[in-house]
């Protein structure tokens, strides 16, 4: 069920495994494979892409900003 969406959509009600792709390529098509959902970024302006570490970053705020929100 891999369903794109946008990571301010994150459904906080389960347990949630966030898996970050390489900087490079990405995740392997067997990973993607596993996954529930596909969470995307939007880019606005010049900036193609954040490294691994900035993603993984907004995604665990974004989280924790739903958890303590509830």
């Amino acid at each position: 069920m891999n369903l794109d969406l946008d990571y301010t959509n994150i459904d906080i009600s389960t347990s949630v495994a966030i898996v970050i792709g390489n900087e490079g390529e990405g995740m392997s098509r067997l990973v993607k494979e596993k996954c529930d959902y596909i969470i995307s970024i939007p880019m606005i302006g010049h900036v193609e892409s954040l490294n691994a570490s900035v993603s993984a970053s907004l995604l665990m705020y974004e989280i924790l900003r739903k958890k303590l929100n509830k």
